[in-house]
């Protein structure tokens, strides 16, 4: 098998991501290292280390949040709701939401998403409980 081939059945488009997101992370780290990417000579093993870190776990939290959308995502689909539905709609809403209002009070693109997150994950929680609670009183009225 050629390397190309065996590059062709094992790159994914998503991998695209893996490596922005690693940048984001590694780059970012190495601007609050140094003063400038003039004086990267002064750029001491340490901080190449930590810039890989970041980069590294940049690519972790990239991978959780966007999984648990996903899966938040298909699992609704797969119990019979339509991704147009408002209870699946809120939840993700609220998340974009507080990672707006968060971003323009902060300018902190970390603490947005730290918000952006936690609200979905909360809001998500709160509409399947009322969302099973209406069915439950809907079934017993019925």
């Amino acid at each position: 098998m050629s390397l190309q081939s065996a590059l062709r059945d094992r790159f994914r488009p998503w991998y695209l991501l893996d490596i922005a997101a690693f940048l984001f992370g590694a780059v970012g780290s190495i601007q609050r290292s140094v003063s400038g990417f003039g004086d990267l000579p002064s750029l001491t093993p340490f901080a190449a280390v930590s810039a890989i870190i970041a980069g590294l776990l940049a690519v972790v939290v990239l991978r959780f949040t966007v999984g648990n959308l996903w899966g938040y995502a298909v699992e609704y689909a797969n119990a019979g709701g339509q991704w147009s539905d408002l209870p699946f709609l809120v939840p993700v809403g609220g998340g974009v939401a507080a990672v707006v209002l968060t971003y323009a009070v902060t300018t902190s693109l970390g603490a947005a998403a730290w918000a952006g997150f936690w609200t979905f994950a909360v809001v998500a929680g709160a509409v399947a409980i009322a969302v099973s609670f209406a069915a439950g009183y809907r079934e017993s009225s019925a």
